[in-house]
């Protein structure tokens, strides 16, 4: 790690414990805390990341989320094969990563992370960081977010756990599209997949509605994970190689 520079006062140490119920084997996952309240105007060149200009023009929320995302990716990258490569933006909004790695970047309020393997492991990482709905917001979002049969299976839960499955849905969701983009370069959005079961354990299981591709098609299943800590709720679906 003395190849990168120190961190900026912005970002606590990044931290390593992984924290889903199936560890990935061959993968490497970083996470750090943030605070916009801390970021310097000197932070992103003391760091060695150039900020593209949307973010430069952006809030300090913004650019602090942006520089702890990339700071947690470089030093994943770094861990795992010593690559000194900091992912940026491409032309789908897409983070760029070298040709051979797989990875994905998310952040949510004051927390962002990576995960990245060899695609000789893994073909794609899908990972989403949300903040848990209240149960009002969870109620009025709902029909955006979730298929009729989603709502249906939504009522049939105790009433308490209806927030968790709108914010699941909505996460695991964001985790399918990181993930199966980059293999069909095309989009889609919430109506195109469905959740059909998930335990409190942390293991979600979804089906897709919509023709991606030949090996991507329509009712094909994915298996994730999920688990929720300080009121965040994390996703994360692979593929194997």
């Amino acid at each position: 790690m003395n190849a990168l520079p120190p961190l900026p006062a912005c970002c606590t140490p990044l931290d390593a414990s992984w924290p889903l119920p199936e560890a990935l084997p061959h993968s490497l996952w970083l996470s750090t805390r943030f605070d916009p309240r801390q970021l310097s105007a000197d932070d992103f060149p003391r760091s060695g990341i150039q900020a593209p200009p949307s973010i430069q023009r952006s809030v300090a929320k913004r650019q602090a989320e942006f520089l702890a995302g990339r700071l947690c990716a470089r030093a994943a990258l770094w861990q795992l094969q010593q690559l000194d490569w900091v992912p940026d933006i491409g032309p789908d909004r897409a983070p760029i990563w070298p040709t051979h790695i797989c990875g994905s970047i998310t952040h949510s309020t004051g927390r962002a992370a990576a995960i990245v393997a060899d695609k000789q492991h893994w073909r794609a990482l899908g990972m989403d960081l949300e903040q848990l709905l209240d149960e009002q917001r969870a109620a009025r979002l709902a029909e955006q977010i979730l298929t009729p049969a989603e709502l249906q299976r939504r009522d049939r839960l105790p009433p308490e756990l209806h927030a968790l499955a709108v914010t699941l849905t909505f996460s695991i969701k964001e985790s399918l599209y990181k993930t199966l983009y980059p293999l069909v370069q095309k989009n889609f959005y919430f109506e195109h997949a469905e959740v059909l079961e998930w335990s409190q354990t942390g293991q979600v299981r979804l089906r897709l509605l919509t023709e991606l591709s030949a090996e991507w098609h329509q009712g094909r299943e994915l298996q994730g994970q999920f688990a929720v800590d300080d009121g965040q709720l994390l996703s994360l679906i692979a593929i194997r190689a």
